[in-house]
């Protein structure tokens, strides 16, 4: 894994913006959500999966996807902890499971599924890499 995006400086935004949306989410003491049960591990799961996905965009090379999953699991590690210091929130292993879960997923199929990495990669509007085949008449 490179710290120098392929996408620049932009490329780490994404992944900043939502770090930071966790931060303050968890931050809150009392998150609105649905009465569903275990809906809080799913978007652990989902979140963490999401974060992983966008660090692993930036700098990934196969054979090294461990470091996205780990980067974000210690991420979530500390998101349980930052929650300890907030009132009506507690830590809870359960949800840095689902955190590092999700991560591990989400890179794995990142890492894994060409097609989804190459359509996560396409910019619309952008002409596509791959040439026509060629038509002989």
């Amino acid at each position: 894994m490179q710290f120098s995006s392929p996408h620049g400086w932009r490329g780490w935004l994404w992944p900043a913006a939502l770090a930071t949306v966790i931060v303050v989410a968890s931050g809150r003491g009392q998150v609105a959500a649905p009465h569903i049960v275990n809906f809080d591990k799913a978007a652990h799961f989902f979140v963490f999966g999401l974060l992983a996905t966008l660090v692993a965009r930036n700098g990934f090379v196969p054979g090294r996807a461990w470091v996205p999953i780990v980067a974000v699991s210690v991420f979530g590690l500390t998101d349980e902890w930052h929650q300890s210091f907030t009132p009506g929130r507690s830590v809870e292993f359960d949800d840095w499971v689902a955190d590092t879960l999700g991560a591990a997923v989400a890179v794995t199929v990142y890492a894994q599924w060409p097609l989804y990495r190459a359509t996560l990669e396409h910019s619309p509007g952008r002409k596509s890499q791959v040439s026509e085949p060629v038509r002989r008449s």
